[in-house]
C-alpha cells in the first residue's frame, strides 16, 4: 500500500462572523504542533494536545473574544480529528493518568460515535473547549481530577492526559473492537 494513501489527514476551515479557524491534522505524526492562535494559553493547550497525542497539527485562529475563539478552535479541531481518523479501524478506548506537580488527572476516551462528556475541570472555558471538541469529534470523554490545587496545573495535566489517551485510542488496529461489528448508515 502506498504510504501516502494510508495517511490519516484532514484540513478543516471554520469561518463565522466572530472567528476564522484553519486546522490541519495528521494523525500518524510525531506530535509536531505549530499553532498561530492569538490567545497564548489556548495556543499552549492546543500544542500540548497535539504533542501528547503524537499528532502533527497546524492551526491558525483569530477571533473577536476569548469565548468565541476557544469554542471555535475546539469545534474545528474536533471535526479535523474525526475526519482524519475517518473509517479506519482504531483501538477506540484508552485512558491516561498524568501528573503535573501537585495535580494528578485521569482522562478516558472512547471513539464510539456517541458523544458524551463528564468533566472535572476548575476552568469553565476549558471545560467548554473539551465538551465542544468531544461533541464535534463524536467521542466520549471522562476526566477525573485525582488531586490538585493549582488550576493551571489541573488544566494542563488534563490536556496532556487527553492527548495521551487520544493518541492510543486512534492507533490503528486490524479491525475495530465492538459488539455491534459495524454500523451502516442509510437513507430509510
Amino acid at each position: 500500500m502506498n504510504p501516502e494513501a494510508a495517511k490519516r489527514y484532514a484540513r478543516v476551515v471554520r469561518e463565522t462572523r466572530e472567528t476564522r479557524v484553519c486546522a490541519e491534522v495528521t494523525i500518524d505524526g510525531i506530535g509536531d504542533a505549530k499553532c498561530d492562535i492569538q490567545d497564548e494559553f489556548l495556543r499552549h493547550m492546543v500544542e500540548t494536545l497535539g504533542r501528547y497525542s503524537g499528532i502533527d497539527l497546524v492551526i491558525e485562529a483569530r477571533g473577536d473574544i476569548d469565548h468565541h475563539l476557544i469554542e471555535d478552535v475546539a469545534i474545528t479541531l474536533g471535526r479535523a480529528y474525526r475526519e482524519a481518523v475517518a473509517e479506519s479501524p482504531v483501538r477506540r478506548i484508552a485512558n491516561a493518568v498524568v501528573p503535573m506537580d501537585e495535580a494528578l488527572v485521569q482522562v478516558t476516551v472512547d471513539l464510539i460515535d456517541r458523544p458524551y462528556v463528564h468533566l472535572e475541570l476548575p476552568d469553565k472555558m476549558y471545560s467548554h473547549f473539551i465538551r465542544s471538541f468531544a461533541m464535534e469529534m463524536r467521542a466520549t470523554i471522562h476526566t477525573v481530577v485525582v488531586r490538585g490545587v493549582d488550576d493551571h496545573h489541573i488544566v494542563e495535566a488534563t490536556f496532556k492526559a487527553l492527548g495521551k489517551a487520544l493518541g492510543e485510542a486512534m492507533s490503528r488496529t486490524e479491525s475495530s473492537v465492538s459488539t455491534k461489528a459495524s454500523v451502516k448508515w442509510g437513507v430509510g
